[in-house]
């Protein structure tokens, strides 16, 4: 049986994804970490109601990626039930994330890469040493805020050979001009948004990660356009609904999370498109374009 955590999973495209491995593999076992416990008890209820079966193939973890002690209890919890060995998990999907927040770029950098961080350190030791997957769960608002930066920061954060000091250094810098500018939260740096640049730092982590880790199988992806309670805002303030602003279901949301975990992506490091497929980490690929070939 493989164990899977996936974290925000109490909804949207988290939801979708446990969905999504329940029905289509019998041999998983989904984590379903939710920050709320209240909230991760009502999805947990609601996907029974529809299929009652998955009752003994999902387990409700409660897990903040921003807090180090509820990373540590539910770490704590998962090895106290499940085993406390490598190979009790097979695989971690980093989905839990905030868009552009009024409490500032600290914030969203708190969560959307600091959080993964917290996650892997707390639950690698728990991973199949040999087999174990993670996948980081970005946006294109990433390569799209490195295509809008200046050359150094660039080659910064896609260096193959790139440290977890060095991108904590450069978020450490952005928070710091933000503070000393008083510049808004939608902004991460000189240019781009909070968010790409969470986004971006967290695909650089990935490039970390997978040298760290050579026998683990780590990626990162978009899940696309997708409607959520992140981007549902957007359709109202342009007066439009969510298909008519381009935006998929969280259910095709999830596609490219599963395949980076149950199918046979190529290599580790790297980072996927929406449609499945080897997208550039420095600027947008369109699904359907073709597959990204560089190193």
């Amino acid at each position: 049986m493989k164990r899977i955590l996936i974290t925000g999973a109490n909804k949207g495209i988290g939801l979708a994804t446990v969905k999504k491995l329940l029905d289509s593999y019998s041999d998983t076992y989904v984590l379903l970490g939710s920050r709320d416990l209240t909230r991760g008890k009502q999805a947990l209820e609601n996907l029974l109601k529809g299929d009652p079966e998955f009752k003994d193939r999902v387990y409700l973890v409660q897990i903040d990626v921003e807090q180090d002690d509820s990373v540590k209890l539910a770490a704590d919890e998962v090895a106290e039930n499940f085993g406390k060995t490598p190979g009790t998990l097979y695989g971690i999907i980093n989905n839990a994330g905030i868009g552009n927040s009024v409490e500032g770029l600290e914030k969203i950098l708190q969560v959307n890469t600091y959080g993964p961080k917290r996650v892997c350190d707390a639950f690698i030791p728990l991973l199949d040493a040999s087999h174990g997957r993670i996948v980081n769960v970005t946006s294109a608002s990433g390569p799209m805020y490195l295509s809008g930066i200046n050359d150094e920061i660039k080659k910064l954060l896609t260096n193959p050979g790139i440290t977890w000091t060095e991108i904590q250094d450069y978020m450490d810098k952005c928070v710091d001009a933000n503070s000393k500018n008083n510049i808004s939260s939608d902004h991460g740096s000189s240019t781009g948004s909070a968010y790409g640049l969470s986004k971006a730092c967290t695909n650089a982590y990935t490039i970390f990660l997978a040298g760290q880790y050579p026998d683990l199988t780590v990626n990162a992806c978009t899940p696309g356009f997708i409607e959520t309670d992140l981007t549902r805002p957007m359709a109202v303030a342009g007066g439009k609904t969510p298909a008519e602003m381009g935006m998929k279901s969280p259910e095709e949301g999830a596609s490219a999370s599963v395949f980076l975990l149950m199918g046979n992506p190529e290599g580790s490091g790297h980072y996927y498109g929406s449609d499945c497929l080897r997208s550039p980490i420095d600027r947008y690929r369109s699904p359907g374009d073709p597959p990204y070939t560089g190193d």
